[in-house]
């Protein structure tokens, strides 16, 4: 095992920073993780670790100058951008201007950010239609980690890094500024593909503000439609979208922000429920599968197909999050798919993550959140409770990243199938929740008591490749999201007879459906005293989410033992 010792200082431990610190365990190293405070406390405690190098694949703060003017201990910055370019709003401009080639750029930290020397760079073929969220996770995040990687490796052979030079011809990159609603804005008469651009740049954070319904709202989550009208008017509902006409034809608009009026803080929430009073007249569209089952549609969330004996059931929740009424809807779509002639069951998440469970944004918006919580984890449980029964052998195809009842979802199948370099968080006490989604049967019967035990206690990052390691999934397909669909669909189709899967169709004839049963009610006494009665503090934990409170300190699972050292105490 590798002597170096890495700090990976970010803003938080989101998906990167979790893909970074998996990768390099990977590798061998012990990577320690330092959450950004305040800066005197983020110098001390890196000081203090005898940290070699520090990489920040997510900062949004300025890097200290007492840490960067150390130089034994280089400070690497992976931004978002190629070489040359700078500034805060890097995706947000390259979604805007569409050029045909992308990257992530590894630079060291010095007073002006994002203009010192570079480490490692790696560029990316743009793709077109993709949000910032899809980017980020997506080609970004590939190329940070290659980035990551050439560092660790240059820093072990005593690299210098190359100064940033604008002279040269390959540096193409420039400062830009930080992208304002000025240049977000768009008017409901443009044409559908130009606002989608605008609505996709600004995706997660921080949406466009555009004038909806007599209001001022913040807008996410586009589709395209082709259905017309008059710009900005609401043509239909549907789930919990709302269809706007554009200038050319119209869009589905799936979440909205209200603007927030006189210092108050507002949240993302599902569009119908945004709107609620201001739909009345507008037509309900009916999207389910019963009325419509092989759809043309251009915006289904919940979207069916066959091949041979599978069928192919896709669900999209926006950015993970599953509601009560989306489990509903989800477990009316099951229960169509179950009774076709279909030898195999596929259920697949679509763009973005596959799941993270419960959504906390819906049940802080709810007049008593603890009920409502309490509604949307039996709910979902509903929806494994429908895997579990189903004739047909079920296999889940984990697209994208999961985490907490979303793992165990895709868990309630009986083959899972990963995406490559997806990240798994199979725990919930970092929400102060005991965790349901039958979890206690899943997780065992998949990995072991005593691993299903350190999984939902450690709370720490999992990958696809320890997951299959583990048994949580029995497959790792291609990285390419395109590619690992038809990959899926193949091994759907070959899950009848392959010899690999004999004993996941043994264990699925032998199951008993009431001991998952009893795993369920169990489950659900312990989460109704999280939930109703918050006894590990949920409402609080729930508050900070979806208002994004930053960290108050670095939790101590992710500092590694190398960094825990005491400070020495001077003699008194």
């Amino acid at each position: 095992m590798s002597a170096l010792k890495i700090i990976l200082l970010s803003t938080a431990f989101n998906g990167l920073t979790q893909r970074v610190w998996l990768d390099l365990r990977e590798a061998g190293y012990r990577p320690s993780v330092v959450l950004f405070t305040d800066p005197d406390s983020v110098c001390q405690q890196i000081e203090d670790s005898g940290a070699d190098l520090v990489i920040c694949p997510f900062l949004k703060d300025r890097v200290p100058q007492r840490l960067w003017r150390n130089p034994r201990r280089p400070v690497v910055i992976i931004h978002p951008g190629i070489v040359g370019d700078r500034g805060a709003s890097a995706l947000d401009w390259a979604l805007m201007r569409q050029p045909e080639r992308w990257g992530v750029t590894a630079l060291q930290a010095v007073e002006e950010m994002d203009a010192g020397p570079v480490w490692a760079t790696c560029e990316f073929h743009l793709p077109e239609g993709l949000r910032k969220s899809e980017l980020y996770n997506g080609p970004v995040s590939d190329a940070a980690i290659q980035c990551v990687r050439e560092v660790v490796q240059k820093y072990l052979n005593g690299f210098t890094p190359v100064p940033l030079d604008y002279s040269r011809r390959e540096v193409v990159g420039r400062l830009q500024p930080n992208m304002t609603q000025d240049d977000r804005t768009f008017s409901w008469h443009d044409n559908s593909a130009f606002i989608k651009r605008c609505i996709d740049a600004a995706d997660g954070q921080p949406g466009v503000l555009a004038s909806l319904a007599g209001g001022q709202f913040y807008v996410y989550d586009a589709h395209l439609d082709v259905r017309r009208g008059v710009p900005g008017n609401l043509l239909a509902v549907r789930d919990d979208a709302v269809l706007v006409a554009t200038g050319d034809a119209s869009l589905w608009i799936g979440s909205l922000r209200l603007k927030p009026q006189s210092g108050e803080q507002t949240f993302k929430r599902p569009a119908r429920h945004v709107l609620a009073q201001r739909l009345a007249g507008v037509p309900v569209l009916d999207g389910s599968l019963a009325r419509q089952p092989f759809s043309d549609e251009p915006y289904q969330p919940i979207r069916y197909r066959e091949c041979g004996h599978v069928g192919e059931l896709t669900f999209e929740c926006y950015n993970g999050a599953m509601s009560t009424e989306q489990c509903q809807r989800l477990v009316a779509a099951l229960r169509w798919a179950k009774t076709r002639d279909t030898e195999v069951l596929l259920i697949r998440g679509g763009r973005g993550s596959f799941c993270n469970g419960v959504h906390l944004n819906v049940i802080q918006a709810a007049a008593d959140p603890g009920l409502e919580a309490w509604a949307n984890i039996q709910a979902i449980d509903d929806v494994c409770l429908e895997l579990f029964s189903a004739r047909q052998l079920v296999v889940s195809g984990l697209t994208g990243n999961a985490g907490a009842g979303g793992v165990m979802l895709a868990l309630a199948a009986d083959i899972v199938l990963a995406r490559r370099d997806i990240v798994l968080n199979p725990h919930y006490a970092t929400m102060g929740l005991y965790g349901s989604e039958y979890w206690t049967y899943s997780l065992p019967r998949a990995v072991g008591p005593d691993r299903a035990y350190a999984l939902t206690q450690d709370c720490l990052p999992v990958s696809a490749t320890q997951a299959l390691r583990y048994g949580m999934v029995q497959e790792i397909g291609p990285r390419c999201p395109d590619e690992f669909g038809l990959w899926l669909l193949q091994r759907a189709n070959s899950a009848l007879l392959d010899p690999a899967y004999e004993s996941l169709r043994v264990r699925k004839a032998e199951r008993s459906l009431s001991a998952i049963q009893a795993c369920r009610d169990g489950e659900l006494a312990q989460m109704r005293r999280d939930m109703v009665d918050n006894r590990h503090g949920f409402a609080e934990k729930c508050h900070r989410f979806v208002f994004k409170h930053r960290a108050c300190r670095t939790p101590q699972r992710l500092v590694a033992p190398w960094a825990r050292a005491e400070r020495v105490q001077p003699v008194q």
